[in-house]
């Protein structure tokens, strides 16, 4: 049988609290690592998509994932959300910079979104998946 897509993520959902606020972020961030919106709230790179809902805070009871790192396809593009994120006054948590302990070449940025989701943009030369 032949189908649509390979096996990966499908979708991910971000519970937000404010959805203007994080579209706005993520409409600004995404066309710089290859990503695009499909309508108002979802957004992909061809083969997955991230969805935002916006949802009352006592319904955000859950823990989400630890974090979500895009690829970005060159050493440039980390450097420019790097001073993207300057430029917001984006809450850093590293980069962008060098993690040779990781495997040679790998560079990135860390770094929390409006809801303090914790995301990372990396260029990994490297890496096997």
């Amino acid at each position: 049988m032949n189908y649509p897509y390979a096996p990966g993520i499908n979708h991910i959902e971000f519970w937000v609290k404010d959805l203007a606020e994080s579209t706005a972020f993520y409409r600004a961030l995404f066309p710089m690592i290859g990503w695009y919106a499909l309508n108002e709230t979802s957004f992909s790179c061809g083969q997955h998509e991230i969805y935002f809902k916006q949802m009352p805070v006592e319904f955000c009871d859950s823990l989400g994932v630890r974090h979500i790192c895009f690829h970005a396809i060159s050493r440039e593009v980390v450097d420019q959300v790097g001073a993207w994120l300057r430029g917001q006054q984006t809450n850093i948590i590293r980069g962008p910079q060098e993690m040779p302990h990781y495997h040679a070449g790998y560079y990135t940025v860390d770094f929390r979104d409006p809801n303090g989701f914790v995301l990372e943009v990396a260029f990994t030369p490297e890496a096997r998946l």
